[in-house]
């Protein structure tokens, strides 16, 4: 286990830019002074929550690979969330579960009332229509309820992601401070 954690650790610190190579990037250079701040590449109780819920929220919503990590970065400003972690959170919507993701987000918009045709919906759906149709129906039709949707789906899944982070980031503490104090004040009765 502690194997396959030092080969991640080694290829992320290998593969990933240093914050110096991203300051001199020609994209990033106007913004450089206040992304490249360090408290928003520091991995604290706050600011680890905040950068899932915002990955979330713009990777789920956004729905545009390569402009959902920026919206995720550049969301997480103001928020003052990581951005490492809102970036690679954006990575949930990914082409295996777009399709998913948009036909459940019709059916909850459907639901909620912003109107579509769920029969047309599900008519495509068993019939394997073709990307160009689900383009034109998407264009025409289901565009309200899916974008409706979208943003509830993204909102709730946002919401569960921080409170999951959040619960998971006091509960990896705990178990180090434990860790810690069993180190250092060994049980007598041993």
């Amino acid at each position: 286990m502690d194997r396959d954690k030092a080969w991640l650790a080694r290829l992320i610190k290998k593969n990933m830019p240093s914050r110096e190579e991203l300051a001199e990037n020609r994209w990033i250079k106007p913004f450089g002074h206040r992304v490249l701040h360090s408290e928003f590449w520091r991995f604290t109780r706050r600011s680890v929550p905040r950068g899932v819920a915002i990955g979330l929220l713009v990777g789920i919503f956004l729905m545009i690979p390569g402009l959902q990590i920026i919206g995720a970065a550049l969301l997480a400003v103001p928020f003052r969330a990581n951005i490492p972690v809102a970036a690679a959170m954006t990575f949930l919507s990914n082409p295996a579960t777009t399709p998913f993701i948009l036909g459940g987000s019709f059916v909850v918009g459907s639901f909620l009332g912003f109107g579509g045709d769920k029969a047309a919906f599900y008519a495509m759906w068993e019939g394997d229509a073709s990307l160009r149709e689900w383009l034109f129906w998407f264009a025409s039709d289901a565009a309200p309820a899916a974008l409706g949707g979208l943003l509830v789906v993204a909102v709730v899944t946002a919401a569960i992601g921080y409170v999951l982070a959040d619960h998971g980031w006091r509960w990896w503490q705990a178990r180090k401070w434990k860790r810690r104090s069993a180190g250092r004040n060994p049980d007598p009765a041993d």
